[in-house]
């Protein structure tokens, strides 16, 4: 590239993307696209956690983040296991942290290219 950036993944050849990847992947940042599941996939990025942890995490109220847990779960994107009587979530696939992850970098840089206001 003539600005001396390259583009992750640049260096191998693509496959042809499908209208069936384009349609879940929009599912899924159209998931993303909300604070609370986005805070709760961040703590979930870092292991395991029960409702009551996620809540303090997440600083949301209980049922909100009860109701988002359960569409994560729908979609597909976290798992579930009892520990005793707790329910016990975790991020289903590592391509979803790193999603996550990459997402709040972008963040930072914006938070970070924005003009002071002395």
């Amino acid at each position: 590239m003539s600005n001396g950036t390259q583009v992750s993944g640049a260096n191998h050849t693509q496959q042809p993307v499908t209208e069936e990847q384009l349609e879940i992947a929009a599912g899924i940042l159209a998931l993303l696209a909300d604070r609370t599941r986005l805070s709760l996939l961040h703590r979930l990025g870092h292991g395991e956690a029960d409702v009551t942890t996620l809540t303090e995490a997440c600083n949301a109220a209980r049922t909100s983040v009860s109701q988002h847990l359960a569409k994560l779960r729908l979609a597909g994107l976290v798992t579930t296991r009892k520990d005793g009587r707790r329910v016990v979530y975790a991020l289903r696939h590592g391509h979803l942290r790193r999603l996550v992850d990459e997402a709040l970098n972008v963040a930072e840089h914006e938070i970070g290219s924005l003009p002071s206001h002395d």
